[in-house]
């Protein structure tokens, strides 16, 4: 029988590291050449053990100071650790100072910009679709980022197009009755909605997401042509619709005109004689010819 048990993440969390400001340590450093240099000048004249007590103590000073220096830019971090375990991280900028023997990491906490490459989704609908994404993403927690996934950035871009994916079959990429919230037609909502799912899926790296929106959504090619062809019927449709019920109410209000100035009385046969004329008028797509009736309203 299989061995089910799992073995739980090490989750770490960012701490402040003890650390020194190197400004401090730079002058120890100077004051210990400084005394090396005294004591083998009086080596040279006159040996005594004191001499030769501050050389030994100078140039152990000396060894143990430079290796500790390391520098910090704005927007950049540096994990301490002493012997693979982490010992805090320092923001401090300029330059600072730690024991030789404290290895350091460093990370930049500034925003990156990242665009997906274009990926083929398939939406709620089954429809393949095209897909890319653009992401401002930065680091919040070093000790996240460096010790609780193996590459952060490779981790990022991972998570971002299985968030794409994610995102997109979840809604349909169109909807022409309007009833429904569409990739196409609802872009904030979406986004957003994008944002919280990358939120929760780089929270474990500490990592947080300051902005995303897509750049490039349209149907795959294989089936672009087809949708462009009911794209452009759906339109069609929905503007015969507009002039039809446009139609209809001139109609009515020329008919309700006529009859209530007393223009001319019309039985039921020429009043929908009229009508029909009037609506090829209103819903044709071309210029209408003028007949003209020199004769009576029955010939």
């Amino acid at each position: 029988m299989a061995d089910t048990k799992v073995i739980a993440l090490t989750a770490t969390s960012e701490r402040e590291a003890a650390t020194s400001s190197g400004y401090a340590m730079l002058i120890v450093l100077l004051l210990a050449i400084l005394a090396e240099i005294y004591a083998i000048q009086r080596l040279g004249s006159d040996a005594d053990m004191l001499s030769f007590g501050i050389v030994i103590v100078a140039t152990m000073v000396f060894i143990l100071v430079v290796p500790g220096f390391y520098m910090l830019q704005p927007n950049q971090a540096a994990a301490i650790t002493l012997f693979g375990e982490y010992r805090g991280t320092d923001r401090t900028t300029g330059l600072r100072w730690t024991w030789p023997w404290m290895a350091k990491k460093k990370v930049s906490v500034r925003a990156n910009n990242f665009i997906s490459e274009k990926i083929k989704v398939n939406d709620l609908r089954g429809n393949p679709i095209e897909m890319a994404a653009q992401i401002v993403w930065r680091v919040v927690d070093t000790a996240q980022a460096l010790f609780d996934v193996d590459d952060y950035k490779q981790f990022v871009r991972v998570q971002v197009e299985a968030a794409i994916r994610t995102i997109g079959s979840r809604y349909p990429y169109d909807d022409f009755e309007h009833q429904e919230v569409t990739l196409r037609g609802n872009h904030d909502q979406v986004g957003s909605e994008l944002r919280t799912e990358l939120q929760a899926r780089l929270a474990v790296a500490g990592i947080t997401v300051d902005e995303c929106g897509f750049t490039h959504l349209a149907y795959a090619q294989e089936i672009a042509g087809a949708m462009l062809r009911r794209q452009q019927a759906q339109a069609v449709v929905a503007a015969r619709k507009t002039l039809v019920e446009g139609a209809v109410g001139m109609v009515e209000m020329a008919l309700a005109a006529l009859s209530e100035k007393n223009v001319v009385e019309l039985d039921d046969e020429r009043r929908a004689a009229m009508v029909s004329n009037l609506m090829v008028v209103l819903c044709g797509e071309r210029d209408t010819q003028p007949v003209v009736n020199t004769g009576t309203l029955y010939q």
